[in-house]
């Protein structure tokens, strides 16, 4: 078994990482592939945290658009966030990975409410620790929430996943085929840029805290494992005082 670079990390999972290649809701064998992943990296001695979206049940934007108050839309996107937490649990725990739920806003019949020494602990015991409800506060995303979580758990690197689309470009791949794909980067060249990594609260706290952020597609094979035990993979967000 490869030994790996990286032996804590947090995990982002969008919420369309859950829905695969449907529209909407928790598509059954991609959320297979996604703990068969987090599963082998655990037998890899490395700690999991993961961080959970919600958009493949609720997208708060949209409602907000349709004239929803933007704290009862970020709120319902929380509990969307707390649904995709716990399918993951389930899956994690049929597949024999000790698993625990967390949530920054109190739903104590289904989960535990984050309590940062606790979290540290699970892992230390090697379970798995889902992270649901975002930071628990209006007008913040889960990408924030992925980079705070990272930074109070000691994670040594923040895994950003993304569907079909192995790592950061110039403009939207998709849309331009004559995007360019970045290797490395620095966290200042991404803020400069507005390259789309993730919200600028997000990434200014990796850059505060020196966080570095591996982004690359979900679906690739072993996507999961190659970024942990250091294969190029994707794209590396780093300070610029280090090889990343």
């Amino acid at each position: 078994m490869t030994t790996p670079k990286y032996k804590r990390v947090l995990l982002k999972l969008s919420g369309e990482s859950f829905s695969g290649k449907t529209d909407y809701g928790i598509d059954s064998p991609t959320l297979t592939m996604i703990t068969k992943q987090i599963k082998q990296v655990t037998e890899m001695g490395v700690s999991v945290g993961v961080v959970v979206g919600g958009g493949n049940i609720w997208r708060g934007a949209k409602a907000e658009q349709e004239g929803m108050d933007r704290v009862t839309a970020d709120y319902a996107g929380m509990l969307a966030t707390v649904i995709n937490a716990l399918a993951l649990q389930d899956r994690l725990e049929k597949e024999g990975v000790a698993t625990r739920v967390q949530s920054a806003i109190y739903i104590q019949q289904v989960a535990e409410p984050y309590i940062r020494r606790r979290a540290i602990r699970h892992l230390e015991k090697g379970r798995v620790v889902i992270f649901a409800g975002g930071t628990g506060n209006p007008y913040m995303t889960t990408d924030t929430a992925s980079a705070l979580r990272a930074i109070e758990i000691e994670a040594e690197v923040l895994l950003m996943t993304k569907n079909n689309v192995d790592g950061i470009y110039s403009a939207d791949p998709i849309k331009n085929h004559t995007a360019k794909k970045f290797d490395k980067l620095t966290h200042i060249e991404a803020l400069n840029m507005r390259l789309e990594v993730m919200d600028a609260t997000a990434l200014s706290l990796c850059l505060e805290n020196k966080l570095p952020i591996i982004v690359f597609d979900l679906l690739a094979p072993r996507s999961i494992e190659r970024a942990i035990i250091g294969e190029p993979i994707g794209t590396l967000v780093y300070s610029g005082t280090e090889d990343g």
